[in-house]
């Protein structure tokens, strides 16, 4: 059974930095990272393909945020920068033990999910 733990959410003015942090337990394939503002639909952020640490972006956040594996695979970063509000959202982690790619931003391709964490940028 896979488990999906995120933390590291807070508030933090324009053009700050947080770090979230998706704590994983059992095997996973691809993990990503969603989120969702208030009254709209839920997006895809950033993945990772963990056999070859493959990394994928939203185009909205290139160059801003990165994501990332520890040493053992084991957590899975998001590095957050320059953050502006429209960033705003509750940041959810993601993982299939299969590829989900193509199409790694699609909703449909994770079976597990965490409990979300609130980023909020003022």
């Amino acid at each position: 059974h896979v488990q999906l733990v995120e933390s590291g959410g807070g508030s933090v003015q324009a053009g700050g930095s947080l770090k979230l942090t998706c704590a994983v337990s059992g095997h996973t394939n691809t993990v990503a990272w969603f989120r969702q503002a208030p009254g709209a639909e839920r997006e895809g952020v950033a993945a990772l393909y963990q056999p070859y640490a493959e990394e994928f972006y939203a185009d909205s956040v290139k160059g801003r945020f990165t994501v990332s594996l520890a040493n053992a695979k084991n957590p899975v970063y998001l590095q957050m920068n320059s953050l502006k509000p429209e960033d705003t959202a509750i940041y959810y982690c993601a993982a299939v033990r299969r590829p989900a790619l193509p199409d790694w931003s699609f909703l449909g391709r994770y079976t597990y999910w965490g409990q979300g964490t609130q980023v909020t940028v003022s």
